[in-house]
């Protein structure tokens, strides 16, 4: 008897349980697929994060007993055209971006000659990184250049896009970017 993947697949527990049709016992590969980290997990589309090649991902996810979302396992997705299910060793490791123990959760701060980080809000944060390049773009900000032709840039400061960047974040992040006059503006929109 051929029986193809496809039959094979569909037999399912009601198969098992009557007897396999296959002419081999089937209990016990259904009771390690029970078992199985992400046997009834949601599953979440999702694209990867590290370029701008946009493979597909499908994240498996389930609710914990405390009542959070756990995020299981991510893979490719098979059905993608752009990935057809692979993924590059960067984007293998995307859970641990999401789920590492060793990501740290709150900014840190070494003050100018600290030797320690110490944790801060993100309030404080946001405050001193606004800081910085309000003062690098005033210490550098060029009026006019050597013949004297008005050019108000700033020179001192240089931004770089995040490679998994819509259209529109890129627009909106150059907008931002000119209104401060900086000229040096990279994407990495490219692998």
């Amino acid at each position: 008897m051929e029986v193809s993947r496809r039959q094979f697949l569909s037999i399912g527990p009601a198969g098992v349980l009557g007897g396999s049709a296959l002419g081999f016992d089937l209990t016990e590969s259904i009771r390690v697929k029970q078992r199985l980290r992400i046997e009834g997990a949601t599953l979440s589309h999702s694209l990867c994060p590290y370029c701008a090649v946009g493979c597909s991902l499908i994240a498996h996810t389930k609710k914990a007993a405390n009542g959070k979302t756990e995020l299981l396992q991510i893979e490719g997705d098979p059905d993608s055209p752009v990935n057809e299910g692979t993924l590059c060793p960067k984007g293998a490791t995307s859970l641990q971006l999401a789920i590492s123990r060793r990501r740290v959760p709150h900014p840190l701060y070494r003050a100018p000659g600290a030797a320690e980080w110490k944790q801060v809000s993100w309030e404080f944060a946001l405050d001193r990184l606004a800081r910085n390049i309000k003062a690098s773009r005033d210490a550098t900000f060029v009026t006019q250049d050597a013949d004297g032709n008005v050019v108000n840039r700033c020179e001192g400061v240089a931004f770089a896009g995040g490679a998994a960047f819509s259209s529109e974040e890129g627009y909106l992040a150059t907008k931002l970017m000119r209104g401060l006059g900086l000229v040096h503006l990279e994407q990495q929109a490219r692998v």
